[in-house]
């Protein structure tokens, strides 16, 4: 049986920081990985092959309704880890905003030196000029 490759380490640090944040917690490692189990076609797969075993060997009489009901469940909680799997993406994208905002507010910052250190050039520049004339 092959085993399934980890997700790539995201490349912004800001995002590298809070996935090791959040893997620090056993419950939110465990949601990631129900989350990306149940996101699968293995998934899929092994409830095709159940619910056919199920009927097929008429483990219960129609119309099933232990299967409905053990099927119900499972959308319950699968539903909480599609939610948990958004919430944990609306914490990624607001760590890629802040760092986004941070970026933009250096970045203001230097063009505001550079605009400074032109004016500066600029003006030595008139004065050199002036003088030499």
């Amino acid at each position: 049986m092959t085993t399934r490759p980890k997700p790539a380490e995201p490349a912004s640090p800001a995002l590298l920081r809070h996935l090791r944040e959040r893997s620090r917690r056993r419950e939110n490692r465990a949601a990631d990985q129900i989350t990306r189990f149940a996101g699968s076609m293995k998934f899929v797969y092994i409830h095709v092959i159940w619910f056919t075993l199920w009927i097929g060997l008429g483990v219960e009489d129609y119309p099933f309704g232990l299967l409905t009901m053990i099927v119900s469940l499972e959308a319950i909680f699968l539903s909480t880890f599609v939610m948990i799997s958004q919430n944990r993406a609306d914490e990624k994208r607001h760590v890629i905003a802040d760092e986004a905002w941070r970026t933009v507010q250096e970045e203001e910052r230097q063009n505001e030196k550079l605009l400074r250190l032109s004016s500066e050039i600029l003006d030595l520049t008139k004065k050199l000029h002036a003088g030499t004339e």
